[in-house]
């Protein structure tokens, strides 16, 4: 599998993922959950909502010099946050055709505090956007998880079902 296919397809799985886990959320309680933090200082909910939406773009601008602008706004209600995780999967959809950098072309990553990263795209996307993704995820998942969405482990994996094994028919 190229290295675009895997983060895209990891992407949107997990963006799948994140959809169900809010529209839960929209059954279980109200927007309030959007500003549920697991400690004090660490981001709410809707920030890290935002971080997962953001971080697809920003690989796919640094691995394959698509432009993209991130948003700097948390969404104030689940609702607006799952149209969010949507679009993000809609851009992820319209990525697929993208050219992507080799795996050895050369990638920088610019943090905002000044720190400078020299990569190659296959590093980039294994030590930083996957693992950049995954925490932020993680985190909305515990966030839903602490303020008692009911989540377990087949809501965190739920786009495995479609690869189950059917028993036979009787």
């Amino acid at each position: 599998m190229q290295t675009n296919e895997l983060l895209l397809t990891t992407y949107d799985n997990m963006l799948g993922s994140l959809d169900a886990w809010l529209a839960k959320a929209q059954e279980h309680g109200d927007d309030a959950l959007l500003e549920h933090k697991l400690a004090d200082d660490m981001f709410p909910l809707a920030r890290q909502i935002r971080f997962c939406c953001n971080l697809p773009g920003e690989a796919m601008a640094g691995a394959a010099g698509v432009a993209f602008s991130s948003s700097d706004m948390d969404d104030t209600t689940l609702g607006a946050a799952r149209e969010r995780v949507a679009a993000t999967r809609a851009l992820i959809k319209g990525w697929r055709d993208t050219p992507f950098g080799g795996d050895e072309d050369p990638v920088q990553l610019s943090l905002a505090n000044g720190m400078t990263f020299d990569l190659d795209t296959a590093a980039y996307v294994r030590d930083w956007a996957l693992p950049q993704f995954y925490f932020h995820l993680m985190t909305a998942y515990a966030i839903l998880r602490a303020a008692g969405v009911p989540l377990g482990k087949a809501d965190y994996v739920g786009f495995m079902f479609r690869y189950l094994r059917q028993p036979p028919q009787s």
